[in-house]
């Protein structure tokens, strides 16, 4: 499961594809994201490269790459860390589990290499432009649920 940070990350990243630079607080108020923690949200993605913020009159904040790059699988390790569900199936932040006697004949483990194989393939795979170009793939609702967009 995601974070609500991450959710939070990924709506003001999509309202930054549209190729405007709004303010804090029209992203805030457009996504219904508390303004003090999209602050934070916009300084982590600063950070790593992928926003940019401007200051003055025509100030705000705009995508420093184009929307077609920036993966969810990139932006989820950014906000969240690993995207594994074992410890020892994450790719950055390994660790042996306390309770495994053979890594290589874990039942646990194997089914799970399956699952985080495929989260990894979508997620590495669709970009901020892809989401905003397909509605079929549906929203992230506030409950995380996923749900489908009306036409």
């Amino acid at each position: 499961m995601i974070s609500q940070k991450a959710r939070y990350a990924l709506r003001a990243l999509l309202a930054l594809a549209g190729g405007s630079s709004p303010t804090i607080g029209e992203i805030a108020e457009g996504q219904k994201i508390p303004r003090k923690f999209l602050e934070q949200i916009l300084l982590d993605l600063k950070y790593q490269g992928l926003v940019a913020s401007r200051r003055g009159r025509s100030g705000g904040y705009e995508l420093r790459m184009p929307a077609d790059q920036i993966t969810f699988g990139r932006v989820l390790r950014i906000i969240d860390g690993p995207i594994a569900p074992l410890p020892c199936l994450s790719r950055t932040a390994y660790k042996a589990c306390n309770d495994c006697k053979d890594e290589k004949t874990c039942e646990i483990r194997q089914v799970f290499a399956r699952v985080a194989e495929s989260a990894r393939d979508v997620l590495d795979r669709v970009t901020i432009a892809e989401a905003l170009q397909q509605p079929g793939l549906g929203v992230i609702a506030d409950d995380g649920v996923s749900e489908a967009k009306s036409a």
